[in-house]
């Protein structure tokens, strides 16, 4: 999140705000190299501030990843009850991350692993209501009250009303008809369950986007660092729906 930066810079223990405007009213603070006047803001996760040409101290500088995990793989840190591989067994960094929400074992595609605490509790807390896409394989053809009563939302076996989504047919495939979802909650197989209520078998699960964070050219236990600009993008959609 973009702070002042005489805020950033009392944080980090350089003296008190009035001090610290004063470093940058004096041509000291740089933002990304370039110097910064009274009013710049900058995000302390992502951009680089130094003071005299040195980066400030005790700047959190955060890892965010984009992984696309493969079917068979558990969304977590470590496998309690069996042996089983974790997203944590495909991205081996010395960085200390944990996935962001969850996918589960038997559906594929992006998750995003990070040690953001605060980007974490934006995207996950049910509240914010954030966009995430599929693509859903389904085993047959639907007819369109099917579609119709997906789109509305329906009753789980938990007896949870499902909200709206957007349902819309992509192509066919085979017997059966990829699909593209986009929903707003993510309750536990809640697509699988969705999908067996209404007739219409779930055979494969691809997330394809979280917020505004795009799963792209990836493929099964492929995983890239995202660009500085791509954190910025991500904060202020999460930012932006608090």
């Amino acid at each position: 999140m973009e702070e002042r930066i005489q805020k950033i810079l009392a944080r980090s223990g350089y003296g008190s705000r009035r001090s610290c405007e004063k470093f940058i009213s004096s041509g000291r603070v740089t933002v990304n190299g370039k110097l910064i006047s009274l009013g710049t803001k900058a995000d302390p996760h992502v951009d680089d501030i130094r003071l005299d040409g040195r980066p400030i101290a005790n700047t959190p500088k955060n890892t965010y990843i984009a992984l696309y995990k493969p079917r068979g793989v558990l969304s977590a840190v470590h496998s309690e009850k069996d042996s089983r591989p974790t997203v944590i067994d495909i991205v081996k960094i010395p960085e200390r991350v944990y996935p962001v929400g969850r996918l589960d074992v038997d559906s594929e595609g992006l998750i995003l692993l990070t040690n953001d605490g605060e980007l974490t509790n934006l995207l996950t807390h049910p509240r914010y209501e954030h966009e995430k896409q599929y693509r859903v394989l389904i085993a047959k053809h639907p007819d369109e009250k099917q579609l119709e009563a997906w789109r509305r939302g329906i009753i789980l076996s938990d007896g949870y009303h499902s909200a709206p989504a957007i349902v819309e047919v992509l192509s066919s495939h085979g017997k059966g008809i990829w699909l593209n979802i986009v929903m707003h909650e993510g309750r536990k197989r809640q697509i699988r369950e969705t999908g067996r209520l209404l007739g219409l078998p779930v055979v494969k699960i691809i997330r394809t986007r979280i917020g505004n964070l795009r799963l792209g050219s990836l493929k099964p236990r492929q995983w890239r660092k995202l660009s500085d600009q791509e954190v910025r993008d991500l904060r202020n959609y999460a930012v932006g729906k608090s």
